[in-house]
This record gives C-alpha cells, sequence and structure tokens, in this order.
C-alpha cells in the first residue's frame, strides 16, 4: 500500500484595497532573503519534524511544524499535509505563544452546526479537505502577530498493508523552503523480528544518500534523514530546498511459522502470511468496456496493459476476454488455458481491440459470469484453482439493462459469492459508488484508475496483486465463547506477498491465552492447524517499552473494525446500514478517528479574524479530478498570496457550452448527455440564460475562423465574447480572450488573463486563474466557469475563443430560458431503435422527446474544465439541425441585438 505524507508551508501578506472591490493579484514574488535564507517573506521555519512509530505494522505518525513571524506585522501561515487515504486522523493543535488551540472530533452533523454557527457570524472554514490519487490534503491556516511563534502537530495512525512481499511507508517532503532543523525519524519494532529494511528518496542525490541513517537488529528498525541546511539547497550559492519528492521505507519481518499472534491487555491481533506454498492455478476473465468513450488514449493504455499482463499469465492458468461497447463479444466461448499458441493468438486479438458503440455493462459482466460458472460446472477448469473476474470500465450503463441496482442484484444472485469480482473504474465519469458496491457484495473490491501517463502501469499492477493466488476459502476459527467483536475472519483468497490481519476482543479481559484453528485450500491439498499464544509470549517479546505507545493492540482492533464496517456500510441498505453506521461512529468517537462519519472542529485564536475550520474525511466515490483551489480570506480578499488555496470544487455534471460552439445538456436521471450544435454567422449574439427573477443574464458573441475554410460546408464558429449581466446589482461582466472586464453602475475595473485575481463584493465573487479560466458567482444563484482556449498566435486559420460552463444551474428560477437556460429544468427522452449509423463508431437512433420524434447520432463532445488543451470526451446523443425539435422554437428565437 502506498503511503503519503506531504508537508508544506503556504504564507500570506496583508495587502489593502482602496475601492468598492476588493482585489487579490498573485504574483512571483522572489523568496530569497539575502541577509537570511531561512527567513520568506517574513516568516521562519525553524523547525520541521516527521517522527512515525511503527509497532507489529501500525504506525502511529506526529508531523510537528514550528514557525516564527519575523516581520513587523501580522501575517499568516499555513500548514499542509497530505496524509494516505488509509489512515485516521487522530489529534491536531496549534500553540502560539504557549497557548494551545485543539482540535475536536465530533460527530459530523454536530461538527456541520457548529461551522454553520460561526458562518452565520462572518467566520468561514480555515480548514480545508482535498483528495489526491493516494493522499487526502489536511489544510489549517491562522494569523500570528509579529514576533509570533506558530507550532501545528497533526497526529493520525494507520495498518501499514503487505504487498508484494513488503510493508511500505511513503513520506513525501516538500517543506518550499530552508528548514533550520528538519527530520525524518523512523522507529520500527516488529516482535516476529525485522528482515529487510530499506529507505530511499526521490530527490535524494549521491551527496544527501549518506545522510540517511538506518540500522536494524533483530525486533528493531531506525531510520533518520537529518539533512543540514547546506545539505537542503539546491545549489551551494542557492536558496531553494532540494527537498522535493517521495521518502520510502520498505521493510518485512522474519515467518518461521505461517502465522503470529499477539495478546495485550484484552485484545489480540493475528498476523497470517504463510510462504513457500504452490501456486494455485487460476481462472481469470478480463470484462473490457470499448464503448467510444475508451477511444484514444484510454483504449490504447488498456492494450498495453493487457499485453504486458498476457506475458505474465502462467501456463497452467485459463483466460479469456470479453468485450462490451454496445454489443457483447468475447474472444473465445470457453475459457482457454495459457498455452504459448493461445497467448500469441490472445496477443493479435488484444492489438486489434478498438472501441464502438454504447455501454453495455450489464451484459458483458453476466457474459463473464456465465462463462465462469460454465467452466466449474462442466469441469473444463481444475478443481483446485481460484477464479477472479476484473471487469474495466470508463462509463455507466446505458445499453440494456442500466438500472445499476437490478444489475447489483442480477451479478450477485448469479455469482453466489464463488468467486472475487473486481472492479477497475477509468476516470471520473463512472458510477463509483455503483462500481464498489458490486464488488464488496462479491468478495472483491474496486479500484480508480487515474486518466494519467501511467494508467497502463495502473492496470498492470493491480492484476499483479491479485495475480498469484496461494490459497482459497481461508477461515481463522477463534472459540466463540471467548471472542467478541471479532474483524472480517474468513477471506476468498491468499495473495502471494500480502497478508490477511484479524483482531479482536476478548469477553474475559483477564484471559491470556488464545487457541486459533486455521484451514484453506491449497493447490495441492487442503491446509489445517491450530496455533496457540498466550500474554506472557507476548509480553516477553515487548521488553523494548520505548518501541510502544499506547495501548496500541486495542487501537489497531479500532481501526480495522470501523474500516471493515464502513465497507459494509456501502453495499448495506435500511436498518442493517444503520446499525453499521452507528458502530462505526461510536467507535470513531470513542478512540478519536477521523472518519467519514466524524469531523475534526479546529478552533482558533480570535485576534486577526482568524477562523474556525472543520475537517472531513474524503471519500473515493465523491472524488473528482483536481482542480484549481480558491479562498477568499476573511471575507474581503484583503491579502496577496502566494498560492491560492481552497475551495470551489467543479462538480462532474454541468450545462455547456464550448467549440463550435457545441451545446451539453447533463440529464443525470438518465445518467447521460444531448448535445447540438448552432450553426449561426459569426457577429450574431446568442441569448443562452436568461432568468428575470433573479435578473441575471447570460450571452455569446460567436467568432469565425480567421478566414473561410474553403473545404467546410459549414464554417466554424466559437464564443469570442460573453457578457454575464446582474440587473439587480446593476452589474455587467464582459469576458473577451484578451481582457476581462467588469462594469459596476459607471465604474470600470479592467483585468488581463495574465492576471491571477480574487474579487469580491457583496452578492458577486470573481476569480481568474491566470491564463486558465475564471469562476463567478452571483451570491446564492448560479455560478459560471469561463474557459480560456488559446491557440498559436500565428496560426493561418484558427485564434482564441471562450468556453461557458454553468454550475449549480438549480439555483435559478424555474422561469429561466435561454439556449441553454431552458435545460435547467428537468428534461426527459426515450432512446428507441438504435442502428448502425454512416459513422460505424457512431450508431443512429430514435429520441422521443418533448413529444418529437429525432433522429439521433451516438457521438462525443469536448468538456474543457479538467483538460483545457485536449478537453475530455463526454458521450451523448447529438441532435442534429440546430438542436430542432430539442429547444423551443427555433435558434433564430434566440438571436438578440447586442451583448447587453
Amino acid at each position: 500500500m502506498e503511503n503519503h505524507l506531504l508537508l508544506c508551508i503556504l504564507l500570506l501578506i496583508p495587502a489593502f484595497a482602496s475601492s468598492d472591490f476588493l482585489v487579490t493579484h498573485v504574483r512571483n514574488i522572489k523568496k530569497r532573503n539575502a541577509d537570511n535564507d531561512l527567513v520568506v517573506n517574513g516568516i521562519e521555519i525553524y523547525n520541521m519534524k516527521i517522527d512515525s512509530k511503527v509497532t507489529s505494522r501500525f504506525a502511529h505518525n506526529v508531523i510537528t511544524s514550528r514557525a516564527v513571524n519575523r516581520g513587523n506585522v501580522h501575517k499568516e501561515v499555513f500548514f499542509d499535509v497530505e496524509l494516505p487515504k488509509t489512515a485516521f486522523i487522530t489529534n491536531f493543535s496549534m500553540t502560539i505563544d504557549g497557548v494551545t488551540y485543539p482540535g475536536t472530533i465530533k460527530e459530523k452533523e454536530a461538527a456541520k452546526q457548529q461551522y454553520e454557527k460561526a458562518v452565520s457570524k462572518g467566520h468561514t472554514a480555515g480548514l480545508v479537505k482535498a483528495s489526491g490519487r493516494k493522499t487526502e490534503k489536511f489544510t489549517v491556516s491562522v494569523n500570528i502577530a509579529a514576533a509570533s511563534k506558530v507550532t501545528f502537530e497533526l497526529t493520525y495512525e494507520e495498518l501499514l498493508k503487505r504487498q508484494f512481499g513488503k510493508y511500505e511507508m511513503f513520506i513525501k517532503v516538500k517543506p518550499k523552503q530552508l528548514v533550520k532543523d528538519f527530520e525524518i525519524e523512523v522507529n520500527i519494532f516488529e516482535p516476529q523480528g525485522i528482515t529487510d529494511l530499506e529507505a530511499e528518496g526521490t530527490f535524494i542525490t549521491n551527496d544527501l544518500q549518506n545522510i540517511i541513517k538506518k540500522t536494524f537488529s533483530d525486533k528493531k528498525g531506525h531510520i533518520s534523514f537529518k539533512p543540514t541546511l547546506d545539505q537542503q539547497r539546491t545549489c551551494s550559492n542557492c536558496s531553494q530546498s532540494a527537498l522535493d519528492g517521495d521518502f520510502t521505507v520498505r521493510y518485512d519481518v522474519k515467518r518461521t511459522t505461517p502465522d503470529n499472534l499477539q495478546i495485550v491487555n484484552g485484545y489480540f491481533v493475528h498476523f497470517f502470511a504463510p510462504t513457500n506454498l504452490p501456486k494455485l492455478p487460476k481462472n481469470v476473465i478480463f470484462v473490457i468496456d470499448i464503448s467510444g468513450s475508451m477511444s484514444g488514449r484510454e483504449i490504447e493504455q488498456t492494450r498495453e496493459a493487457l499485453l504486458k499482463i498476457l506475458d505474465d499469465i502462467k501456463e497452467d492458468d485459463f483466460f479469456n476476454f470479453i468485450l462490451f461497447g454496445s454489443e457483447v463479444r468475447t474472444w473465445k466461448e470457453t475459457l482457454i488455458k495459457a498455452t504459448p499458441e493461445n497467448l500469441d493468438e490472445a496477443r493479435k486479438f488484444v492489438r486489434g481491440i478498438d472501441t464502438e458503440g454504447m455501454t453495455n455493462l450489464h451484459g458483458g459482466i453476466m457474459r463473464g459470469i456465465n462463462m465462469l460458472n460454465a467452466a466449474h460446472e462442466g469441469h473444463l477448469v481444475p478443481k483446485r484453482s481460484a477464479s477472479i473476474i476484473i471487469m474495466l470500465t470508463d462509463g455507466q450503463p446505458n445499453v440494456g439493462v442500466s438500472n445499476t441496482q437490478d444489475i447489483q442484484t442480477h451479478v450477485k444472485k448469479a455469482i453466489e459469492g464463488r468467486y472475487p469480482l473486481y472492479n477497475l473504474g477509468f476516470g471520473y465519469g463512472v458510477d463509483y459508488n455503483f462500481l464498489e458496491k458490486m464488488a464488496l457484495e462479491n468478495k472483491g473490491l474496486a479500484r480508480r484508475i487515474y486518466p494519467d501517463s501511467d494508467a497502463a502501469l495502473q492496470l498492470q499492477g493491480f492484476y499483479d496483486e491479485v495475480s498469484n493466488p496461494m490459497l482459497m476459502d481461508v477461515e481463522l476459527n477463534y472459540p466463540e465463547n471467548e471472542i467478541s467483536d471479532l474483524t472480517k475472519n474468513s477471506f476468498k483468497h491468499f495473495y502471494d506477498g500480502s497478508e490477511l490481519v484479524v483482531a479482536g476482543r476478548f469477553i474475559d479481559n483477564n484471559q491470556n491465552s488464545l487457541t486459533v484453528d486455521v484451514r484453506g485450500e491449497g493447490a495441492n491439498d487442503a491446509l489445517s492447524y491450530t496455533t496457540q499464544q498466550d500474554a506472557e509470549q507476548t509480553a516477553k517479546a515487548f521488553q523494548e517499552q520505548e518501541y510502544i505507545f499506547g495501548d496500541y493492540i486495542e487501537r489497531l482492533w479500532a481501526y480495522l473494525t470501523i474500516e471493515q464496517l464502513l465497507e459494509e456500510r456501502i453495499a448495506a441498505t435500511g436498518e442493517e446500514k444503520e446499525n453499521l453506521t452507528a458502530e462505526a461512529l461510536d467507535l470513531s468517537l470513542k478512540y478519536k478517528f477521523v472518519t467519514p462519519l466524524t469531523s475534526m472542529v479546529v478552533t482558533k485564536p480570535e485576534d486577526y479574524d482568524n477562523q474556525e475550520g472543520i475537517a472531513d474525511k474524503p471519500i473515493e466515490a465523491a472524488a473528482g479530478p483536481q482542480h484549481q483551489q480558491y479562498q477568499c480570506h476573511n471575507n474581503t480578499c484583503s491579502h496577496r498570496t502566494l498560492d491560492l488555496c481552497v475551495t470551489i470544487q467543479i462538480t462532474s455534471f454541468a450545462f455547456t457550452v464550448d467549440g463550435d460552439p457545441h451545446f451539453i445538456i447533463s440529464v443525470p436521471q438518465k445518467e447521460d448527455a444531448i448535445c447540438f450544435n448552432i450553426n449561426e454567422n459569426p457577429g450574431a449574439v446568442l441569448n443562452l440564460i436568461n432568468d428575470p427573477v433573479t435578473g441575471i443574464t447570460v450571452n455569446g458573441e460567436l467568432i469565425g475562423d480567421k478566414r473561410p475554410n474553403s473545404d467546410a460546408k459549414i464554417q466554424n464558429t466559437y464564443f469570442g465574447k460573453l457578457g454575464i449581466a446582474n440587473k439587480h446589482l446593476n452589474l455587467k461582466l464582459t469576458v473577451t480572450p484578451e481582457k476581462v472586464t467588469i462594469q459596476n453602475g459607471n465604474e470600470k475595473t479592467g483585468f488581463t488573463w495574465l492576471d491571477s485575481v480574487t474579487l469580491q463584493q457583496e452578492g458577486f465573487t470573481l476569480i481568474i486563474n491566470r491564463n486558465k479560466n475564471l469562476v463567478v458567482s452571483m451570491g446564492s444563484s448560479a455560478s459560471f466557469v469561463i474557459v480560456l482556449h488559446q491557440v498559436w498566435k500565428k496560426h493561418p486559420l484558427h485564434q482564441d475563443f471562450l468556453g461557458l460552463y454553468t454550475l449549480e444551474s438549480d439555483k435559478l428560477s424555474e422561469q429561466t430560458h435561454g439556449l441553454l437556460g431552458q435545460f435547467f429544468r428537468p428534461i426527459d427522452f426515450t432512446i428507441l431503435e438504435i442502428h448502425p449509423g454512416s459513422d460505424p463508431k457512431k450508431p443512429d437512433a430514435t429520441m422521443i422527446v418533448k413529444n418529437n420524434e429525432l433522429t439521433v447520432t451516438r457521438g462525443w463532445q469536448k468538456d474543457f474544465r479538467k483538460d483545457p488543451t485536449q478537453g475530455v470526451d463526454i458521450p451523448c446523443w447529438f441532435v442534429h439541425n440546430n438542436g430542432a425539435g430539442l429547444i423551443d422554437g427555433v435558434h433564430t428565437d434566440y438571436i438578440v441585438s447586442s451583448l447587453f
């Protein structure tokens, strides 16, 4: 398990505004202070330490950062930490000039009420949650007076999981400036004894390599990394820090027996990881989404990963490929043994995989389940073999059975617990909650594949985790009359290089011995044995008390129990879900873990308009791509910043016009979208949104290419100017690819796209993200994102243009209209008679919408919010002829005389 930890400090410097608008410009500020390299914009971080104590795989981590304000005015200091998604925060405090301000962990709803109470008094959040690929971000800030000192201290705990024969801990190091006293210290204590201990860093040069101190003997391991100031520099005369990257610790323990049982203070933990077992043959079916949205890089990376996986399949294994677009097709009619000849044929098949049609997910997964069931019933695969299904999709079901609840029911009934289902969701267009529920109901798990350049490695890496099953149907049985509150103790598969962990509580706290019955099915015969342990034996192993932190086994049990209750809760419903929630919440509060059911409230000194904050634990199902983050401080935007923080999250669905111009209408209840184009002459102004109740109007003026394209029947047009007006505020915003102008009554304020700006007045907020996009919020009404598209200035044909995305459109009134606005109210449609179109990759169909029968084509339009250059393909039903039959009236009804 990759565990990441990132430390950085973000600093804010007071600034002042002199008009009705309060403006925050972000500029590159030279960080070097000629007199003192340690002081950056008045702030010195004089101590930073990451202190990790690992006892029997359970890690207790404390991150401490100490800073002092060397300036002569108060300044704001940020404490920014990235910690592993598998970790639970257990404590946080700030100490300012000897006064400590602790964080308090509460039930999420209670914390929310406290937070909202603070907001109602004019105090906004100062503590922010954010989620990365493998990490979560914890951020808190505080204003401190001149010459004041602040100490931030964050504690979190986690169980290190074993993969590929090693326990791993990643510490992401990024202090962003030189630190007088910087140190990473890791102390490991393992009663079984330590066999291997490694430490390395991506930023470690030859000069820094010798600074890593590593020692281990028998049960103890110690690692320290403590570079001097000169060793931290990027060069001998530089004030920039070279500490920027991953610091990795790996280790394993001695295994003289298949398992290890430890008993302390009425709790036990049982680690099970047998070695030197013969590998089980496996039967694996790959169910692959080849719908149109997988086209381009995604299908290329999938082919690349499958080809590498074929190189690793063993000759005793059986396998097959099932592809689903609108239709379902298979490589072979049944599972095939992995002979060299069959593998060569499979490689040819994989190289030819291409995309087509829509997403018949139900058809694909059911074909795979039925094939695997038939192989077992027909004795086509060995009796002692491990079966798995791996499904990869990047979208949501929209052909055949598309109701996700029905799909879950059918899949669970067909598998009947016989083998695990692993669901891989490619990107952010998937319904991750659905994939996770379906996998957990069938003894598997879900994993998000991030749409990056290493996606093929992510796919191959997941396969590697499950490619070597050693045992099936493993059960670790404990005396029912002695143990209560047992964590999960039965496992479908045990994979090579992993470890099974079970923890529990004794009914009698004074009991000091335990007998465990272990059973499983191996490649050649059954595994069955009994193991015993008593508290005295554990105590002998734990004589080095300085390495032990508190009641670690009890906390390990609580951590594992909460983790599993939250997992069970995902697939549960009704009363069962309520009971699981209540149990997980009680434990989270008792042991002070920040989990998805709890929040941490951080209080701060009242001086300098400090703000109360709240921290939540993100969940993967709610994750989205990383966007620019913004914060307007102290309700006045009166700080000049080095980094913008926190948080306008762009939602997955929006009403969009971007490109030629391409309109995309989200239909969430269908988990689908409709799109259309408007073909009109350059210079035409189109009314996009008009809400007479809120007074908000959005119009757009079209531009064309620099010269007509003689080869095109229809000339390209784009939006070259957008106007957003709010008549109640007497405010007009004009946006072009060159500049942004705000007219407030008779006063005008102008910016260029080279500015980074946060601007706020009552009922209006504008944020410009330099050369990328801007965000406009109109009080409690909708928000808009305008994306800047820039082309090569000397391009002979194209010119810069704009795209518009509407967020929170439900905050506009029911009277809203316009080319986009009319779709802010729910719209329904039915798709019939899907059949091949003129383009074999884009089927045609009949759409029934607004009592009209239209011929539509399945296609893709670009969403440029995430990637302004390449965009992301959004599958949709394309309505021809300027949206005729879909929009009210005809498109010329929406042409207006001017931008305002």
